[in-house]
């Protein structure tokens, strides 16, 4: 059975994650466990945007999905939030005895993209997602995947 951590505290300067949800998963499917945080600011009471750690190794999630999600509010855009949220994840992530966590965005995300260098993750490959997946059918066709070694971060 899984057992989720206290996360502790997890600030950067001027953003805190604030975990609102641990989502147990679904053993028999391809959903695992997730830990749901918001950006805030020191008052955490303004919501600057979403970030998720799902721990886990599935071929979808690895492939197309990423152990970590996050969208950060047009308002707070250009602050570096998703980046420095990632690298304030990381020793969850190595807690949780992760050896690489993964990232996937579309390729045409610049942001997004960027994100992940500014966290430190690398550019490994970007796949074709196959008809089979559901965010095909959403109109996504590729994935960029990187990938942060947790043995060096």
């Amino acid at each position: 059975m899984f057992h989720f951590l206290q996360p502790g505290p997890l600030v950067d300067d001027d953003l805190i994650l604030q975990l609102v949800e641990r989502a147990p998963g679904d053993p028999m499917g391809e959903f695992v466990p997730t830990y749901r945080f918001k950006m805030t600011r020191q008052d955490r009471t303004l919501e600057m945007g979403r970030i998720d750690l799902r721990i886990g190794y599935t071929h979808n999630l690895l492939m197309y999905g990423g152990q970590i999600g996050y969208r950060v509010h047009q308002d707070y855009r250009g602050h570096h939030y998703a980046a420095r949220s990632v690298r304030l994840l990381v020793p969850l992530a190595r807690a949780h005895k992760l050896g690489n966590l993964w990232i996937t965005c579309n390729p045409d995300n610049w942001a997004s993209r960027r994100a992940c260098e500014l966290a430190g993750l690398e550019l490994v490959e970007i796949v074709d997602i196959p008809p089979t997946i559901d965010m095909y059918y959403q109109g996504e066709r590729h994935k960029c995947r990187y990938r942060l070694d947790l043995s060096k971060a």
